[in-house]
């Protein structure tokens, strides 16, 4: 698991907020190693949302930290979804960033 440079605590918001983006944004712009880190966690979300039990959805309002994004995991995103056995998002690798020369990629749904 890449630390990024945080403390645990510092990490997981950071990850919750980067599935938040994703959710709402359907398509998002980040580092390499962030979208890579973030792709098992979305797909592990997407197939919990696919059953769709009161259970899971306090599951995903937790996980993902909105009302507003899990709500749109269960009505539009996980749905579509729900006779694909796994690989619902994609990572597409883009030139490095000017400024410090990072590795970007763009994350979205398939």
């Amino acid at each position: 698991m890449r630390k990024f440079g945080r403390v645990r605590r510092k990490r997981k918001a950071l990850m919750k907020g980067l599935v938040r983006s994703l959710v709402l944004h359907e398509k998002i712009t980040t580092t390499e190693a962030k979208a890579k880190e973030l792709r098992p966690v979305i797909e592990k979300l997407v197939t919990k949302g696919r059953n769709d039990t009161l259970a899971m959805r306090r599951l995903l309002e937790e996980r993902i930290g909105s009302t507003e994004a899990s709500k749109k995991m269960m009505n539009e995103i996980a749905p579509k979804y729900r006779d694909r056995k796994g690989g619902y998002t994609r990572i597409l690798k883009l030139p490095p960033r000017k400024s410090d020369g990072a590795k970007m990629a763009v994350i979205e749904f398939v």
